[in-house]
């Protein structure tokens, strides 16, 4: 996205907590991130919260509706770190892509790649139903996130029980059992919110894993 950063209006601090753009708001800007880590999620109908993808630095987010009318955003952006995002109006955006081709190149390549992460991540979701989705997710904040260590793989990320099971689209109750049952299998170990797996095989196994690239089985 090396041509995109020539476009960038702005730069604009968000803090820990604080919302990027939300659900029902004029979608008018796109922001790549600089720096933090980023949530992006759904509120339902019933209130639960689910987590769509977590987003860190060179990430494009923002509703992608580009030579459409005003549109507004249909998802959440929330700082789950403190960090800095670029701003580009989608104006600029639009008149930009219209005179680069190179740049329009970039934007079809970045959207493809998104439709294959959403593709296998709601195939795990529907197909594998609870457990899969934690497994899935798992598995996905290795390939993001994981440090290698004596024991395994570490997942460098503090979540809570609450944050894993919004990205399940299930109650915290449902991911306490299910974390519950793979520690007593020594598959995970949990340490101050960190979860190290052990045997990654395994949660592989559990859900047919089609060992997809690391840039498409990812939690961003």
């Amino acid at each position: 996205m090396n041509n995109l950063f020539e476009k960038v209006h702005r730069i604009k601090k968000i803090n820990k907590g604080s919302l990027l753009f939300e659900e029902g708001n004029t979608a008018n800007e796109l922001y790549i991130i600089q720096s933090g880590k980023f949530q992006i999620s759904k509120m339902v109908s019933d209130g639960r919260e689910l987590t769509i993808r977590m987003c860190s630095a060179g990430e494009l987010v923002g509703e992608l509706t580009l030579f459409s009318p005003t549109s507004q955003h249909i998802l959440n952006a929330r700082a789950f770190e403190s960090g800095s995002v670029a701003v580009i109006p989608k104006d600029l955006l639009e008149d930009e892509i219209a005179k680069d081709s190179k740049l329009a190149l970039e934007l079809v390549k970045w959207l493809s790649l998104k439709h294959r992460k959403s593709q296998t991540r709601f195939r795990d979701l529907v197909l594998h139903g609870k457990k899969g989705a934690l497994y899935s997710t798992l598995i996905r904040l290795v390939n993001s996130y994981g440090v290698e260590t004596a024991d395994g793989t570490k997942i460098d990320v503090s979540l809570t029980n609450q944050e894993l099971a919004n990205f399940c689209g299930t109650s915290r109750e449902v991911v306490n059992r299910l974390l519950s049952e793979l520690r007593k299998q020594e598959i995970i170990s949990i340490d101050k919110g960190f979860i190290t797996v052990h045997k990654l095989h395994m949660l592989r196994r559990e859900i047919d894993c089609e060992n997809c690239p690391s840039e498409i089985c990812n939690i961003e």
